[in-house]
């Protein structure tokens, strides 16, 4: 396999109303918020699955782009692809069960689907239609969990790979408190990862992450065993879950009574640094916090699966003011949508609750450039810039009767342009989705769009 894919230099220019960022517009009144770069009516000049330009439509075309093929998507809003930074590629068979808490959701649901994962034409099917269904809501690149079979990873790895998509995964590490069938050793499981590794980490834009499921099905061996990898293997990345709700938390300090906390657990071992991505981190305290701010780490919030799971409510006007990294994730099947539209609402309606008011370019900005920026990518993914691959979405500003009368009316009012994207990004989900690309491919396609 060689180190990066042979695409055709195809060329594509696309053009609409292009929406990214520049800077965090943090929790600032939408109309003082730094870096939101508005561009109406411009086009994005595409070579070899990277931009090469991006110009206003009434720009001359630059030499030899004459009799380029043009995405002509005149009013449609294009923004960079979303970075869903934890979801459970198995988890789709799962999604939306109901009447259980996080433990018994587990036992319940989640371990009986992932064991048919052992079967490497179940784990094939599964990848394609997985990252399919990622493309059709908008999500370009993911940091993801598959199950604890190697040939889950490895799937995942190779349809990524084939589609030139930025793809994060490891295999799961998880020697405990798990049904037969789900279990490994630590050994096999430390083979199994530098397999990996060796084969898929740099891999065109496929990087490896070291993936504990969580701490109590992994044994304390086995942690140290993650850690190692994590200090040994230049560039992988270090995926788990952390304080998601208080049953969890009181059985992690029942079963490490020796760790300061839940994020000690890991800490201790290298598990925390400046590549590692921890989703939930409700239930953490200042000292933690103030652990993740001094390693870089990042917190993966999951608005609606904490709350599809009532988990709880994720505090993050602080997490913003103590200087953590924050990413926006599905949590797919804890959370009952790929669409981060979806997941973006109700991180509004969590902050709401706690008397903050989360703006859509915040929400926007964390799903984009923010993500890519926690996890070391701003160079690749994120922006809408010269030099970044090109993974974008263009999208209807809206869909159905409702939302299309809202958005005349914010139009027609001569209302702030937050005023019409805070409707777009609370009323719209998958079907305002036109057309979504990876590295300047079309990977989905609305069926109205001729």
């Amino acid at each position: 396999m060689t180190d990066t894919l042979a695409f055709p230099a195809v060329r594509l220019i696309v053009r609409g109303d292009l929406l990214d960022f520049t800077d965090d517009p943090g929790f600032a009144a939408p109309d003082e918020a730094p870096g939101v770069r508005w561009r109406e009516d411009h086009r994005v000049f595409v070579e070899g699955g990277r931009i090469v330009a991006v110009l206003p439509s009434d720009a001359p075309l630059p030499a030899g782009w004459h009799g380029v093929l043009e995405q002509d998507h005149r009013g449609h809003l294009v923004l960079p692809g979303f970075i869903d930074t934890h979801v459970h590629c198995p988890q789709l068979d799962v999604i939306a069960s109901y009447g259980t808490e996080l433990l018994d959701w587990l036992n319940t649901y989640t371990f009986p689907a992932e064991r048919r994962y052992a079967d490497p034409e179940v784990s094939r099917v599964g990848a394609e239609r997985f990252l399919h269904a990622l493309w059709a809501h908008g999500t370009t690149s993911a940091v993801v969990f598959p199950t604890v079979h190697k040939v889950s990873a490895e799937a995942l790895f190779e349809r990524a790979h084939a589609h030139d998509m930025r793809l994060i995964t490891g295999k799961v590490l998880m020697n405990r408190f798990a049904p037969d069938g789900l279990l490994d050793d630590v050994e096999q499981a430390e083979q199994d990862c530098l397999d990996l590794i060796a084969r898929w980490h740099g891999q065109g834009r496929q990087a490896f992450a070291v993936t504990v499921r969580f701490a109590p099905t992994s044994t304390p061996e086995q942690l140290v065993m993650a850690g190692e990898l994590c200090r040994s293997q230049p560039g992988v990345y270090m995926q788990t879950h952390v304080a998601e709700n208080r049953s969890e938390v009181k059985w992690v300090s029942e079963l490490f009574p020796d760790a300061r906390s839940y994020l000690d657990v890991y800490d201790r071992d290298g598990l925390i640094g400046p590549r590692a991505v921890l989703a939930h981190g409700i239930w953490l305290d200042e000292r933690d916090r103030a652990v993740l701010r001094e390693r870089g780490a990042q917190i993966a919030h999951c608005p609606s699966s904490n709350l599809f799971l009532g988990s709880g409510l994720f505090d993050w006007a602080q997490a913003q003011r103590e200087g953590l990294n924050v990413s926006l994730a599905s949590d797919v099947g804890g959370g009952t949508s790929l669409s981060m539209h979806r997941n973006m609402a109700d991180a509004y309606k969590i902050q709401a609750m706690q008397g903050t008011r989360l703006s859509a370019w915040k929400a926007l900005h964390t799903a984009t450039l923010g993500a890519a920026q926690a996890l070391g990518l701003a160079h690749e993914v994120g922006r809408i810039e010269p030099g970044c691959m090109a993974d974008f979405a263009v999208w209807k500003w809206a869909q159905g009767d409702v939302a299309v009368h809202r958005d005349k009316l914010a139009r027609d009012s001569h209302g702030s342009l937050h005023e019409r994207v805070f409707a777009w990004m609370t009323l719209g989900d998958e079907r305002n989705l036109v057309r979504t690309l990876v590295a300047g491919q079309t990977v989905f396609q609305s069926p109205s769009v001729v």
